[in-house]
């Protein structure tokens, strides 16, 4: 049990350190809204600086689409239409248990808006036991953990793609718009090997495919987004060298040292936060994470929408986000599904308590399966001896 009264000393200690820190927040939010005018002047030229020294650059810096002037007053959807959205959870395998194995459990909403028809709310569970699932990965250095993850990220996008087509071929031609929780931006795939790629990546890729090939809008919703694409982008306006070339010029230096670190380390919600009023958008952004190098044509495009309790990060491929018709479906849809949901898309809220697997779901999975195992004749079904004390201690 958490001894409380041992915290309180540390926890005033880190409440001061908030402070301090929230007041060095403020003047460089003050230094980054003046470069970040001072950008909008000079944005052509920051471009072409941009697109000539990426390969350079220490950090990752997304590219302006539109004019950085170019904020867009959103209005949430009042018309029919369907939202369709997945998340998962999953089951992590243990040695104690009855068996090593793990579960990932899809859940599935689709609600349809001024059309009377009842809502989709399940969820897609799927046990993995076969020994390319539990250990296959090992060869690339990945654990079983980490590779449960990946296959989980995976299949929230094919069950999404998979309801999309679903719902288009029985809906009345209202609007759709696939909806996920998260980055579409899959950073982690970018650590592991190629080969571990190839088992992962195109079938996201093929999901997306039959969203783009039905015109169905795809967008990530990211919460407290904790990106710093746009202020990296400004910190080309306040670099000295007449060629922003950091492993030239500044790659012996540390960090906080560095020319271009006054405004670091601000975060892009934070700053939009200072430019834009509710119900707001940020110009559109092109992201250059280098795991986009591999997803064709599905690059990523994003911006930030201020929905009334936060700036949320949108993330869009480049057939939804350069479509300016379907750009705005899915902006107007997002707006509406946060206020629906008072502060968070509904669609979003209800895919994670489908997808969400409990103490009391893990310990009746764990039952069914020592039932089938008992039944098909397997003696000795037991949880290790660590287990059986752990669930039941004296204190």
């Amino acid at each position: 049990m958490l001894d409380l009264q041992k915290l309180m000393g540390q926890m005033q200690g880190m409440s001061e350190q908030l402070q301090r820190e929230a007041q060095q927040l403020t003047v460089k939010l003050d230094r980054a809204e003046t470069i970040f005018h001072q950008a909008v002047v000079n944005q052509a030229s920051l471009i072409q600086q941009s697109e000539q020294y990426r390969d350079r650059y220490i950090f990752n810096c997304a590219e302006p689409v539109d004019a950085l002037s170019e904020i867009q007053v959103i209005s949430p959807i009042s018309t029919s239409h369907i939202v369709l959205a997945t998340d998962g959870s999953q089951i992590a395998p243990s040695r104690h248990e009855i068996a090593y194995c793990y579960l990932i459990n899809i859940g599935r909403v689709a609600i349809h808006y001024n059309s009377g028809i009842y809502p989709l709310l399940d969820n897609v569970p799927e046990v993995f036991y076969k020994t390319e699932d539990l250990y296959k990965a090992r060869q690339w250095g990945i654990q079983t953990e980490q590779w449960m993850t990946f296959k989980r990220t995976v299949a929230e996008n094919v069950v999404l793609a998979n309801l999309a087509m679903e719902t288009l071929a029985s809906s009345l031609k209202s609007p759709l718009l696939a909806f996920t929780d998260g980055s579409l931006v899959h950073w982690e795939f970018d650590e592991i090997a190629a080969e571990a790629r190839s088992q992962l990546l195109p079938d996201i890729l093929a999901a997306w495919d039959n969203l783009k090939a039905q015109r169905i809008p795809l967008a990530g919703y990211i919460s407290a987004p904790r990106a710093a694409e746009t202020t990296n982008f400004l910190r080309l306006q306040i670099c000295p060298f007449e060629q922003p070339d950091c492993k030239t010029h500044c790659d012996a230096k540390p960090l906080d040292s560095a020319p271009c670190s006054q405004i670091q380390p601000l975060r892009d919600g934070t700053l939009w936060s200072r430019l834009l009023k509710v119900g707001e958008c940020s110009p559109l952004w092109k992201s250059h994470a280098r795991i986009l190098q591999e997803y064709g044509e599905h690059q990523i495009y994003f911006c930030y929408l201020h929905v009334g309790t936060e700036i949320a990060r949108i993330e869009m491929p480049a057939w939804t986000a350069l479509d300016v018709e379907l750009r705005s479906l899915a902006l107007q849809i997002i707006l509406a599904q946060v206020q629906k949901g008072y502060g968070y898309p509904v669609a979003l809220a209800e895919a994670h308590n489908q997808a969400v697997v409990t103490g009391s779901d893990r310990r009746r999975f764990f039952a069914i399966l020592e039932q089938q195992m008992v039944k098909s004749g397997l003696r000795n079904v037991t949880t290790s001896y660590k287990e059986s004390r752990k669930r039941s201690s004296i204190a």
